[in-house]
């Protein structure tokens, strides 16, 4: 592509505005259900669940039928359409005048930012195989940036109007839709399009694909312990609350802080870590500082020892990108879409059973009635959980990529090809931390 630079800018910006708008709208989303619903705040918390639940599960659907269409009809219509869908919507959300249109909206939100696979798909696109990793951690920055500053915006947008916030998000939405239908080429030609299948776009017969070779279900299990790890963040507020008795203000600068420490990690670690390491020896060493992250974690007994964790969990998101390389290496330039989807699917499912799992095990050891106070629980289990993926990811087998290759990569080396590497133990992470 001549414009290379423009076109990944481009994705990663879409990336950031597509974080931050749903930043935007963490803030102000409770407050709006609270209003609908006359101040009631158990039949508000009941809602926001099913707000939650209902973006995941929309996300899950369609991130499969987003990604395999964009397998056949390129991934700028893909993108354009879903930011034009996304900006739309945040006007209907604004102008909701019931709970139910409220609703309504999250559900299209939820299918409009399954675009973001096909985001990703276009990296790969325009990224050369050994380069992918790095372009990846890029994800991770647009991830960070976004969870660092749209709730801080939302917020204080929420406190000159509660709808505010939705017409930030609609702006910002609308304005990328435009430079890119003007400005940005597409990344798949003609020749690498694959037809559409319809069992293909099934989010459940979506997976099949990632159990086409077994060295491609490792990694998608290996992503998907980390992907249920990640949700311990769910506790974070309990936990601070519960054990150091923060107050809002010093909950949202600690995310803040996550968000901040993420980007930087993502976007000026990851590419060296994989030049000087590569993607496997990157892979397992994430997931090793973010398993003892989460230890420090759930035995900090003080506030600034919790803080103290952030940079070492933080670096588990060297290896989220790594892994996802690793993974486009095992399909072809025609599956890219389709794997994407897959694995957006796949992490859907983890955002519905994670906050559920971590959240019960928080409140069965905090609860006065059992022997047994730990509260630190649920950063126990992510590392544990963690350090099983890392065990993993050292038996994984490491293509040999060459930067003059444009054909396809094999699933498998002879292992006489590959180098012998010491055990580095270390955590998984996640772009969106």
């Amino acid at each position: 592509m001549k414009s290379r630079p423009a076109a990944v800018i481009f994705v990663l910006v879409t990336v950031t505005l597509d974080v931050l708008a749903m930043g935007l709208i963490i803030p102000v989303l409770p407050k709006l259900i609270l209003d609908f619903l006359g101040g009631e705040m158990t039949d508000a918390a009941k809602w926001t669940a099913r707000f939650a639940v209902v973006f995941a599960l929309m996300q899950f659907l369609f991130s499969p039928w987003l990604g395999v269409l964009s397998d056949r009809f390129g991934r700028r219509p893909i993108i354009l359409l879903s930011n034009l869908g996304l900006g739309l919507d945040y006007i209907v959300m604004a102008m909701a005048p019931t709970l139910s249109w409220l609703f309504l909206g999250r559900i299209i939100s939820g299918i409009t930012t399954s675009s973001i696979p096909t985001a990703m798909a276009y990296i790969a696109d325009v990224t050369p195989k050994e380069k992918r990793a790095g372009a990846f951690g890029l994800i991770g920055v647009a991830f960070g940036v976004g969870f660092t500053f749209g709730p801080a915006i939302g917020g204080l947008a929420s406190d000159v109007n509660p709808r505010l916030a939705f017409w930030i998000a609609a702006a910002l939405s609308l304005a990328n839709w435009l430079w890119g239908y003007f400005f940005v080429p597409e990344s798949l030609s003609r020749e690498q399009r694959k037809p559409f299948q319809l069992r293909r776009a099934n989010p459940v017969g979506s997976l099949t694909l990632l159990r086409s070779h077994h060295e491609l279900w490792r990694l998608t299990t290996i992503q998907f312990l980390a992907y249920v790890s990640h949700n311990v963040f769910s506790v974070w507020a309990l936990y601070a609350i519960y054990r150091y008795n923060w107050s809002q203000g010093m909950i949202g600068i600690s995310l803040m802080v996550v968000g901040i420490v993420t980007a930087l990690v993502s976007g000026g670690l990851t590419g060296r870590m994989v030049t000087r390491f590569g993607e496997k020896r990157t892979l397992y060493i994430g997931q090793f500082f973010g398993a003892s992250g989460m230890v420090i974690a759930g035995l900090a007994k003080t506030g600034a020892w919790l803080l103290a964790s952030v940079p070492i969990i933080s670096l588990w998101n060297i290896s989220m990108p790594a892994a996802q390389s690793m993974m486009t290496h095992r399909v072809s330039e025609r599956e890219q879409g389709e794997l994407q989807g897959a694995l957006q699917s796949m992490r859907s499912i983890t955002f519905i059973i994670g906050p559920w799992l971590f959240l019960r095990i928080f409140g069965w050891f905090i609860d006065a009635k059992n022997q047994i106070h730990l509260p630190g629980a649920p950063y126990f289990l992510a590392g544990a959980l963690l350090f099983t993926a890392m065990l993993m990811a050292t038996r994984i087998e490491q293509p040999q990529l060459s930067q003059s290759s444009t054909g396809p990569i094999p699933d498998v080396v002879p292992p006489e090809s590959i180098p012998s590497a010491a055990i580095a133990p270390i955590l998984d992470s996640e772009e969106n931390v």
